[in-house]
C-alpha cells in the first residue's frame, strides 16, 4: 500500500510538470484585464545572416607617375584630402641632370640662331647695295630659318624634361578619406607604384553572399544592420548593387544604410538580408517575458486557464516583433496582462 502510494504521488509531479506552468489563483473561466492575440501564419521577410563590412564606393589610389625617390609624403591614414591636392613628391636626379643638359643645348641654339639671324641682315644690307646676288640671298634666309627651327626644338626639348620632372608631384586623386599611407619618404619607387589609398564616393556596407543566394537578392531588399556598434539611426538599409561576378563561391553586394559614417572603413558588421518571404508566427514583443535567460508567454487553454509556457524567438525586421519558432503554434491564442485592447 505504501509502494502505490508514492507511485500516485509521482504520476501527479509529472503531470504537474507536462506542458506548460499553469497560473496559479485564477478561476477557471475567468481571466483578468488584458489583451489576447490569435497566433496565425503570415508571410514575412525572409533574412538571411550575413557578414558585412563598412566602405566606400570605390577607392582610388595615388601613384608614383615617374621613378624615383619619394622625399616627401604630407598625409596619414585618416586624413581628409581633397582631390588635385599635392601630398607627396618623387625626385629622380637624373632627370634634373637631363634637363639642365636640354637647357645648354637651348642656351646654344639660341646663340645660333641670333648669329644666323646677324648674318641675315648683312647678306640682306648688302643685296641692296647691289653686292651680293639673289643666290646667296635666299642662302642666308634658309640658315636663318634652320638656326630659329633648332632653337625652338631645343626649348621644346628642354621643356618636356622639366614637365616630366614636374610629374613628381604627387595628387590626391579624389576627395575623401585617406585609407592607406604606408609607403615611408626615403623610399625609391617606380611608375604605378600606389603611395597611399583615398576613399571616393559615398559610404556603403559591402555584404558578401554565398553563390547559392544570388537568385534571390534584388536591388532594393531590405538589409539590417543586427551589431551594436553602430548608432540606431544607421540600423536599416536597402540594396544598391548586385556585382554580376562570382569569386571564391560568394557574392558582392553593396547597401546604401542612411547615417552611416566612413570613420573606419574596414569595421566588420553583422547583418541581414532580405532574400523573399516564408511564412511565420511573428507577433509583438510584449507578449513575450523573459526570466532567468528564458523567454515565456502566457498561452490561455481550453479552460480559460493561462499557462506561462517556455518559447523560443528569434528577432525579425521590426524591432517591435519577433518570430516563434517553438513553444506554439497556429492557433493557440495568447495573452497579456494590463494592455488595452
Amino acid at each position: 500500500m505504501k509502494m502505490r502510494g508514492l507511485m500516485i504521488a509521482a504520476a501527479l509531479t509529472v503531470s504537474a510538470c507536462g506542458g506548460g506552468e499553469q497560473k496559479s489563483g485564477q478561476a477557471a473561466g475567468t481571466l483578468p484585464a488584458g489583451e489576447q492575440l490569435s497566433l496565425r501564419r503570415a508571410p514575412v521577410a525572409d533574412l538571411k545572416a550575413v557578414a558585412g563590412e563598412i566602405a566606400t564606393r570605390d577607392q582610388a589610389e595615388a601613384l608614383a607617375r615617374i621613378p624615383g625617390t619619394l622625399v616627401s609624403l604630407s598625409v596619414k591614414e585618416g586624413d581628409w584630402v581633397k582631390q588635385g591636392q599635392r601630398i607627396g613628391m618623387v625626385v629622380d636626379q637624373r632627370i634634373n641632370y637631363e634637363t639642365s643638359a636640354y637647357g645648354a643645348q637651348a642656351a646654344a641654339a639660341e646663340a645660333e640662331a641670333a648669329r644666323a639671324r646677324a648674318d641675315l641682315a648683312r647678306v640682306q644690307d648688302l643685296y641692296n647695295n647691289k653686292v651680293y646676288a639673289k643666290a646667296r640671298l635666299d642662302q642666308a634666309v634658309a640658315a636663318s630659318r634652320v638656326a630659329d627651327a633648332q632653337a625652338a626644338a631645343a626649348r621644346a626639348q628642354r621643356g618636356a624634361s622639366a614637365s616630366v620632372a614636374g610629374q613628381g608631384a604627387i595628387l590626391a586623386p579624389a576627395t575623401g578619406r585617406v585609407l592607406r599611407a604606408d609607403v615611408p619618404a626615403g623610399s625609391v619607387v617606380a611608375p604605378g607604384m600606389s603611395v597611399a589609398t583615398v576613399t571616393a564616393g559615398a559610404p556603403v556596407i559591402r555584404l558578401e553572399l554565398p553563390e547559392s543566394l544570388a537568385g534571390q537578392v534584388r536591388v532594393g531588399a531590405r538589409v539590417v544592420l543586427t551589431g551594436d556598434e553602430l548608432p540606431a539611426g544607421s540600423r536599416q538599409g536597402r540594396v544598391a548593387q548586385v556585382y554580376p561576378a562570382v569569386s571564391g563561391g560568394r557574392i558582392r553586394v553593396d547597401a546604401t544604410v542612411p547615417g552611416l559614417s566612413t570613420d573606419v572603413v574596414g569595421r566588420r558588421v553583422a547583418a541581414s538580408i532580405e532574400v523573399g518571404q516564408r511564412e511565420a508566427l511573428v507577433v509583438p514583443r510584449k507578449f513575450v517575458t523573459t526570466r532567468y535567460g528564458i523567454d515565456y508567454v502566457d498561452v490561455v487553454g481550453k479552460d480559460k486557464r493561462l499557462s506561462s509556457v517556455p518559447v523560443q524567438t528569434a528577432p525579425t525586421a521590426e524591432a517591435d516583433k519577433v518570430e516563434m519558432l517553438s513553444g506554439v503554434a497556429a492557433g493557440d491564442t495568447l495573452f497579456v496582462a494590463g494592455a488595452g485592447k
